[in-house]
């Protein structure tokens, strides 16, 4: 894979790190609902299939890469659980636990761009 590829593959990890730090942000901004949770939920599974091809492709380091799928579904369960919870009954998941989701999807993201740059190791 041309370098130029993989560093697309990079700044498509830096997009979703951003753009899970900006929900985030608006959804603290409104007051954070079930809508967002959904939105998340729904932009990640493609982009989980997505990570899955890139792997099996070999267009990424295959470990860097499961790592970070597995920290991005650890990130939804922690953020989109706690704003689930706190929209059907006012309780949160537990203290932090949706920033620290937050902060864990992020991280996933930039571990796709860097998997992208380690690129497939035998």
């Amino acid at each position: 894979m041309s370098l130029a590829t993989r560093l697309l593959i990079a700044l498509a990890g830096l997009s979703g790190a951003l753009g899970v730090g900006l929900s985030a942000a608006a959804a603290h901004i409104t007051g954070g609902n079930l809508m967002t949770a959904a939105q998340f939920l729904l932009f990640h599974a493609p982009a989980l299939l997505g990570l899955a091809a890139l792997i099996t492709a070999g267009a990424v380091h295959p470990n860097l890469g499961q790592l970070a799928g597995y920290v991005l579904v650890l990130g939804l369960a922690l953020f989109c659980g706690d704003l689930s919870r706190r929209a059907f009954s006012g309780i949160a998941l537990f203290p932090r636990a949706a920033p620290t989701g937050g902060l864990l999807l992020m991280g996933g993201w930039v571990l796709i761009g860097a998997a992208a740059l380690l690129g497939h190791r035998n």
